[in-house]
């Protein structure tokens, strides 16, 4: 059309078109000119023509449907906390409260209908604590989802008898005690190797790894769930990283040197994907004793192997020893008093 009015400037003794004809070409360009009758453009709710289905049929869209919420919009000007670091060097969330909202959190992670795995053990005398743990468990812990707690004990007929909500069942695995708390603390990743491998895998989507003396306090939910979880230490979140009691021993495999090192990780609590902590788990058991054990061989995988998020010490206290700070808005799960010479030795 352009053309034709350029050559009819150029060339005024041309004859016109009709007004007929002309009339007929507007009404075709402006026809094609909004995708009417462009072959580009498919039917709005349908898939071209060759896309893979016949075309005319509606578009499935991938993912699953959430209902209708309403809450709060996010501000991307005003941040949820600032008086604590929430993201890492290498964008890990760190989990505080403030920082997610948790109805979102579950519709997402009930539709995908996940069950989590929660590690304990409960070796010789430790078994005492477990009454309580799965109590307080079941008050706050993954409430509204599946959960089996996978309970490793060398004493099966102490295992207490705890009343569970629906979709969640004791799991008691029975294995060797050993002669020193260290072994035990060594042994148990290889432990939880091997069932990642035999059950787990099969059993559950995320697993939480704990230690049994531990109580939880306030909400501990969908927000922990991630491919690979690692939680501050509650004795070293303030420190710099030369105070940090890493293996320093260089012929260990657990060896980090003084300028090296993000945080100080607790061996407490830390979970993630099955497949994830089948990894890292078995790193973790091949290796001489550190300086701090399991602990000390966590600290160096998740060096080489960053989270993909972090929680905060919130998630792991002793308000005994470390009161209760004004940058700690809840204590989720807290260490229960207790006596370490007459647990450890019996």
């Amino acid at each position: 059309m352009a053309e034709l009015l350029r050559t009819k400037a150029r060339k005024p003794q041309y004859c016109s078109l009709g007004p007929v004809a002309f009339l007929l070409i507007m009404i075709f360009l402006v026809f094609v000119g909004t995708g009417v009758l462009s072959p580009r453009m498919p039917m709005l709710g349908t898939r071209q023509e060759g896309a893979g289905e016949a075309a005319g049929k509606p578009i499935s869209l991938p993912g699953v449907t959430l209902p209708r919420m309403v809450y709060p919009q996010p501000k991307v000007l005003k941040p949820s906390r600032k008086d604590v670091l929430v993201l890492t060097p290498w964008l890990a969330p760190i989990v505080w409260e403030g920082t997610f909202n948790i109805d979102i959190l579950n519709e997402q992670f009930r539709a995908q209908n996940v069950t989590i795995g929660l590690t304990v053990f409960a070796i010789k005398k430790y078994v005492v604590f477990l009454k309580l743990l799965l109590e307080t468990a079941e008050e706050h812990f993954m409430v509204g989802h599946e959960v089996n707690y996978y309970v490793f004990t060398d004493r099966p007929a102490a295992v207490p008898r705890v009343a569970l909500r629906g979709g969640r069942r004791p799991l008691v695995l029975e294995v060797p005690g050993a002669a020193r708390w260290q072994d035990v603390s060594m042994r148990r990743l290889g432990m939880i190797s091997s069932f990642c491998a035999q059950r787990f895998l099969h059993e559950v989507d995320f697993l939480v790894c704990t230690d049994v003396d531990m109580r939880f306090r306030d909400h501990v939910g969908v927000e922990i769930l991630s491919p690979r979880v690692a939680t501050l230490h509650p004795g070293f979140f303030r420190a710099a990283r030369r105070a940090f009691t890493y293996e320093r021993r260089p012929q260990s495999r657990a060896h980090i040197p003084r300028d090296q090192g993000d945080f100080y990780y607790s061996g407490a609590f830390f979970g993630g994907s099955v497949a994830e902590v089948q990894r890292l788990t078995a790193a973790c058991h091949r290796a001489i004793e550190a300086a701090w054990h399991d602990e000390s061989h966590l600290n160096r995988y998740l060096l080489d192997h960053k989270p993909t998020e972090v929680l905060s010490p919130e998630y792991m206290w002793d308000e005994r020893l470390l009161g209760w700070p004004a940058v700690m808005e809840k204590l989720r799960c807290v260490a229960v008093p207790k006596d370490h010479r007459e647990i450890r030795h019996r």
